[in-house]
């Protein structure tokens, strides 16, 4: 598969400058690199928390690796007036800047938005932090287990009654989605009228929207949804079901595949029970349907359901751990894995972005950056640009 070229990507020519930590500002910032942008993240002399995370390689966090590549790294202490002033020169020459501070921090470093629209009219600038820029709890921190809690995910995950988040930090990961999608919408209304925006983008809300079809439950019913463990609550069968060496996992969501469900798997007389005429009476009695389609999955292995129901065409999975899934040849189709060189030249691989433009995907163009790596170079072109301001 070959690569887009770099100049040809949607945000190429663009320059984001990041004040961010650990998971949801990086990512986002990543995503902008990722097409095209020139990111150049700003961090203390410490470096990144991320950058302690294990699996440690060669001394350098390959955590940190999956979420900063294609980006510079700049070291600046923003209490030392000296190094402020770069920040404020990278910020007047940059088209957008992320922070993920809480509220109030920025400001106080004098790199607030109000501060740096009156350098950079056109400047848009995206604040990420836990619960948005004003209201009762603007002042509180968060990480992605609390927004987690905080935004009603846990009160769904898991199928006892102890809390249990998500796996995957879809908080962290949904505020940073949402802001590069702001950034990028936000960035078209710059250039068109000469006028930048400060996006506000709380992961509390962030994870509120995302859980849509809970919420709308909610609202249409007065009850807030509960736990189904791998069950859906308006579909079935779409769950996990036992087989006679483990799980696998079908989605008949229409009525087209539940009848396809039951030819596959010799069950046609349930198409006339009343319990199950419809996939909102299906969901309903979703406990009586999985015990006896199990009592029939039990009496073969999962690889035996899975061809049974690839021929069927009823969307369907093994239930994979990391490992496997990054094995499915479509993974190797799509080119998502890619080889890339941590600092000291010790090589690993990575998941690069899943996106593809015109069938070409999107490169891996500089590996993540040692700490402060490209803190002389981007000084003296500051330096330069400052004396060419001045001369002009």
């Amino acid at each position: 598969m070959t690569d887009i070229r770099t100049e040809d990507l949607p945000l190429a020519g663009i320059r984001v400058l990041e004040f961010c930590t650990v998971a949801a500002g990086p990512f986002c910032a990543m995503l902008l690199a990722d097409m095209g942008a020139d990111v150049i993240k700003i961090e203390p002399p410490g470096g990144d928390t991320l950058r302690s995370w294990p699996p440690i390689t060669a001394g350098f966090s390959e955590n940190f690796a999956s979420l900063n590549r294609n980006k510079r790294s700049v070291v600046l202490d923003l209490k030392r007036p000296e190094d402020l002033d770069v920040a404020l020169a990278l910020c007047a020459q940059s088209d957008v800047v992320i922070e993920n501070n809480r509220p109030g921090v920025m400001d106080r470093l004098g790199l607030g938005y109000e501060q740096l629209r009156a350098l950079h009219p056109a400047l848009v600038y995206c604040s990420i932090s836990a619960y948005g820029q004003s209201g009762p709890r603007a002042g509180e921190g968060g990480f992605d287990l609390t927004i987690q809690a905080a935004a009603g995910v846990m009160s769904v995950t898991g199928d006892s009654d102890a809390p249990v988040k998500c796996g995957v930090p879809v908080s962290d990961f949904a505020s940073g989605l949402y802001g590069a999608f702001s950034i990028a919408s936000a960035l078209l209304q710059a250039r068109a009228r000469g006028r930048g925006v400060h996006l506000d983008v709380p992961m509390f809300g962030c994870t509120l929207a995302i859980g849509a079809l809970q919420t709308s439950e909610y609202f249409g019913t007065g009850r807030s949804p509960g736990k189904l463990g791998s069950a859906h609550p308006r579909n079935a069968p779409y769950q996990a079901y036992r087989a006679a060496d483990g799980y696998f996992a079908i989605a008949a969501g229409n009525d087209s595949l539940w009848r396809a469900v039951l030819g596959a798997v010799g069950m046609a007389p349930l198409a006339d029970d009343p319990r199950f005429l419809s996939p909102t009476l299906r969901a309903r009695h979703q406990v009586e349907l999985k015990a006896l389609l199990e009592e029939v999955f039990v009496h073969q292995p999962v690889d035996h359901w899975i061809a049974v129901f690839r021929e069927a065409g009823v969307p369907h999975s093994r239930i994979n751990d990391y490992a496997r899934a990054l094995e499915d040849p479509q993974v190797d189709h799509m080119g998502w894995i890619r080889d890339i060189e941590l600092p000291g030249g010790t090589q690993t691989r990575t998941f690069s972005s899943p996106v593809r433009i015109d069938g070409q995907g999107v490169p891996v163009r500089s590996a993540p950056p040692a700490l402060g790596a490209h803190s002389e170079s981007v000084r003296e072109a500051v330096g330069n640009a400052a004396q060419v301001n001045h001369l002009g």
